[in-house]
This record gives C-alpha cells, sequence and structure tokens, in this order.
C-alpha cells in the first residue's frame, strides 16, 4: 500500500514537473512575441518622430499616419484598405444606387491597376473600356508603385470634367488613350426585356435595389407576356457585373431556388463561419434558366452563378468568372471612416471556393470581337437569296390554311430576329437559342 502512495505520489509529482517544462517555454514565447511586438510599435514611434521632426519639407501627420495605416491593410491581399471618412460617406451612397465618376471597377494586380468591369450605361463603358484592361496613367501620370486608393482617387473629379486613362490591352500592340467625361453614375441594378417569349434579365450590380427591381421586373415582364405559362425560360445576364452586397447576391439566388445552400463563409476560426439557405418559392415557376457570365462578373454574381449551377437550376454560359471569392468586411472607425478588411472566404454550395478560380461556365462561350464595317457588309450582300417561291408559275400550296400560312411567317420572323441577336450580341443570342432546345426537349404533359 505504502508502495502504491509513493508511485501515485511520484505520478503525480512527475505530472506536475512535465506540465511545468511544457508550460514555461509557452509562456516564455507568448512574453517573447508580446516584447517584440511592443518593440516594432516602438519603431514604427521613432520613425514616425523622425520623418515629423527631420523631413525635408514639413509633413501633414494626419496624412502620414493615415498612409501607414492603408498601407499595412493593403499589404494583407488588394481588398483590404483603410477608408477615409469622405470616401467612407462616398461609398454609402454608392450602395444606394447613384454616386460620381467613370463607372468602373477596378482591382490591383501585379502593381497594376486592372479594369474587373466597366458598368453599362456609364462614361467608361460608352468609352469602350473592356473588363480586363490595364490602365497605366491618368492625364498622363503613372499609376505604378500607387496603392489602389490612390489611383482611384486620380480617376475621381469633378461631374462633366474630362479625364484621358492610357489602356494596356491584351491583344493590341500598343498602349492607348482614352478621353471620358465624368459623369453622375446613376446604377439601374436591374434591365429587364424580353426576346420573344424568353425573359432577359440584365443584373448590373448588387445595391439596395436589386432584388426589388428584379421581383417588379419579372412580374412586369410576364404580364406583357400574357401570364407566366406564356414565358419560355429566363436569361440571367451577369457579364461585368462587379458585385456589390452580400444580402442582395442571397436574395437572387433564392428567388429561384426552393431550397438548399445558397452560399457560405469561413473565415480565420471555425466558429466564424456563416451559411445562407434558400426559401421555399421560385420567382421563375421552375421554368428553364440560362445564365450568362464573363471576366468581368465578380464576387456577388459569382454566387449567384454558382448557386444556381451548383443546384443544377440553370445552365451557365459564357467565359470563366473574375474569382474574387472574399469577404470584406467594413468597420466603421471613430474618425468617421472605415477599415476594409478581408475576413473570409465565399464558398459555394458544392464546397468550392470561388476564391482565384471563378465559376466554370457548363458550355465556354466566348463573344466574337465586333467586326469591322467593310467585313460586314461582304458577309451581308444586300440581296435576299431566292427560293423556290420567287420562281414565275410557281406551284401553290394548298395544304396549309391562311392562319398556318401566318405562323409560319411569324416563325420566320423570329428566326430572323434571332439572327440579328447573334451579330449584336452572340453570347446573348446562344443562351435564348439553348432555352429554346430546353423547352422543346421537355417532355408533354
Amino acid at each position: 500500500m505504502k508502495q502504491l502512495l509513493m508511485a501515485t505520489l511520484s505520478g503525480t509529482l512527475a505530472g506536475v514537473i512535465m506540465a511545468t517544462q511544457v508550460a514555461g517555454p509557452l509562456i516564455a514565447q507568448e512574453a517573447q512575441k508580446t516584447t517584440n511586438i511592443y518593440e516594432q510599435l516602438d519603431l514604427f514611434g521613432d520613425i514616425f518622430e523622425r520623418i515629423r521632426v527631420q523631413y525635408v519639407e514639413p509633413v501633414d501627420e494626419k496624412k502620414l499616419i493615415e498612409s501607414a495605416i492603408n498601407g499595412m491593410l493593403t499589404s494583407l491581399d488588394p481588398h483590404s484598405s483603410y477608408v477615409p471618412p469622405k470616401d467612407f460617406d462616398d461609398m454609402q451612397v454608392q450602395t444606394r444606387g447613384e454616386f460620381g465618376g467613370l463607372g468602373i471597377e477596378v482591382t490591383m494586380e501585379d502593381g497594376f491597376v486592372k479594369v474587373v468591369s466597366p458598368i453599362d450605361g456609364t462614361p467608361a463603358a460608352n468609352a469602350g473600356i473592356q473588363a480586363g484592361d490595364f490602365i497605366t496613367h491618368v492625364d498622363g501620370e503613372s499609376l505604378l508603385g500607387l496603392t489602389l486608393d490612390k489611383a482611384v482617387d486620380l480617376m475621381r473629379g469633378p461631374v462633366g470634367s474630362e479625364i484621358v486613362i492610357t489602356v494596356v490591352r491584351e491583344g493590341v500592340d500598343e498602349p492607348f488613350d482614352v478621353s471620358i467625361i465624368r459623369d453622375t453614375i446613376k446604377l439601374t441594378a436591374v434591365r429587364v426585356r424580353t426576346e420573344g417569349n424568353t425573359v432577359v434579365l440584365r443584373i448590373t450590380t448588387f445595391n439596395d435595389q436589386t432584388y426589388p427591381n428584379l421581383e417588379s421586373g419579372i412580374a412586369k415582364a410576364a404580364e406583357e407576356l400574357g401570364g407566366m405559362e406564356n414565358v419560355t425560360g429566363f436569361v440571367i445576364d451577369l457579364r461585368n457585373n462587379p458585385g456589390g452586397l452580400l444580402n442582395q447576391a442571397i436574395k437572387v439566388s433564392d428567388a429561384f431556388l426552393d431550397k438548399g445552400e445558397i452560399v457560405s463563409t469561413r473565415g480565420r476560426n471555425p466558429e466564424d463561419g456563416d451559411r445562407w439557405n434558400a426559401t421555399p418559392g421560385d420567382l421563375a415557376e421552375g421554368k428553364p434558366i440560362v445564365v450568362i457570365i464573363n471576366g468581368g462578373s465578380a464576387s456577388a454574381s459569382e454566387i449567384v452563378a454558382g448557386a444556381l449551377k451548383d443546384h443544377h437550376r440553370a445552365v451557365v454560359v459564357g467565359t470563366k468568372s473574375f474569382g474574387k471569392g472574399s469577404v470584406q468586411t467594413v468597420m466603421p472607425l471613430k474618425n468617421g471612416g472605415a477599415m476594409r478588411l478581408t475576413t473570409a472566404r465565399y464558398y459555394t454550395p458544392s464546397g468550392r471556393s470561388i476564391q482565384a478560380l471563378g465559376v466554370t461556365p457548363d458550355i465556354v462561350v466566348p463573344q466574337p470581337p465586333p467586326k469591322a464595317e467593310a467585313e460586314e457588309e461582304e458577309e451581308t450582300p444586300n440581296r435576299r437569296v431566292r427560293s423556290e417561291a420567287d420562281l414565275r408559275g410557281v406551284l401553290s400550296n394548298d395544304s396549309i390554311t391562311e392562319e398556318e400560312r401566318r405562323q409560319l411567317e411569324a416563325e420566320q420572323l423570329a428566326a430572323e430576329e434571332a439572327a440579328r441577336l447573334r451579330e449584336e450580341d452572340f453570347q446573348l443570342a446562344y443562351a435564348i437559342d439553348l432555352l429554346r432546345g430546353l423547352t422543346v426537349l421537355k417532355p408533354v404533359e
């Protein structure tokens, strides 16, 4: 018994010694880490003071500190940054759907300013700026080495003023200048139109108006076509949509899904993750859907495309999306500004991260470059191709009624309209043709 007690005590004592031996270095390491942090902060204070006192010209201390803060954030990734009070006010206005500028969403890639996408109907889009363009100079001033925020500041200016940006474009040998007149950017979040019996939903951005515009637009289009029973399907056009509000992307996805996960986010700590699921109700009432994306489709638009693709609710066509799959949390600060910090990554319902990979279409459909006018005239002669019906003394077709003849003429007109659309927008025409094919294959009840 005494030996057993001694063994137990020895084991307990050994455990205490071992715990002390393990915990000791850990505590010391943590203390050393804290000491190093304070040493680095002292170093920062020392450098700041020397710049303030000894720099060749007087410095604006507030701007110096803001630059240091922004440098710390932008060193993390291209989307984390410091937002000064004025810019924070502009950001809040932008999410409500109206702001001043050129109308482009930009990011930083390898030290260069890259266009994520131009926004429909804005000065930049009208001037021919394309997704994937690199902007190297603004009014002759190089952007190389500037932070994204500083580059954006150079592009801002009074409404009505002119700006000349220098663009480098893949496939074009030399950089070229583009003159743009700044304007107030009024975002129409969703434009709805019909092509035949297909409803085309052009979603340009995800702001506070996106879902309300979508819901009312679908209802109006269905009414114009004489009811949802006459709608053959929907095309959701997300090309050059740079994203926006997460909650709007979730609502738009939910509008076409009855159940299942829409998107999830995973942060540094497992407990920081979130997941959003669809609720019953489908605005399209089960009609087939085709989604169009391209390299300018980013962030929130990738969430919608990924959710509808993974649930096999839509066929995705076009080209691979941008690949911005990170979550930025905007944290207001005491000075009236804010900090935009990357806090998580997006994951589609199948568990795939969008980050740096994007959404790959089910069917890759590139948009052909615009043809030269001379080439178009050569390929599209004015004279109509002759047929049997043009021959003199042609034998008439007495097997169809007048109503059937009118139906054939309507079908011919629809085919001609489809051909016209292919010349104007090949990707959209492809999406509509695909919808027609899905409708034809649908079993008759």
